[in-house]
């Protein structure tokens, strides 16, 4: 199955959910997403997606200097960030669970009085 789609719906909240676990830069939370079974995730999804939670407030950013290359761009979540998480997981397990339902008790779907 292509999950590419499905991936792209819910990559705010796999960050969100990353993040809010501990702070992360760009390439750590990349890793973090794959170890956790996000195989397909790209890396320039993850850095825009990034960038687009710390434009919306979601997140923020801070600087840590590295003796062994380039000074890392740390993400942080925002209380606001937070509450996007909270409302999202909600979101989610809502909708897996209608999903599941349907999968499971397909006989429901059809019409009353339709022939199945």
């Amino acid at each position: 199955m292509d999950t590419t789609q499905l991936l792209k719906g819910v990559l705010d909240l796999a960050v969100l959910a990353v993040v809010d676990d501990e702070d992360g830069y760009g390439y750590d939370v990349l890793r973090r997403l794959r170890a956790g079974g996000l195989s397909e995730v790209g890396d320039a999804s993850v850095y825009g997606t990034l960038r687009r939670l710390y434009a919306a407030g979601a997140l923020t950013s801070y600087v840590v200097p590295s003796e062994e290359g380039p000074h890392r761009k740390y993400y942080g979540i925002t209380p606001t960030g937070r509450d996007q998480l909270a409302r999202q997981t909600k979101d989610w397990r809502t909708f897996a669970e209608t999903v599941t339902d349907l999968l499971d008790h397909p006989h429901r779907t059809t019409p009353q009085g339709a022939a199945s």
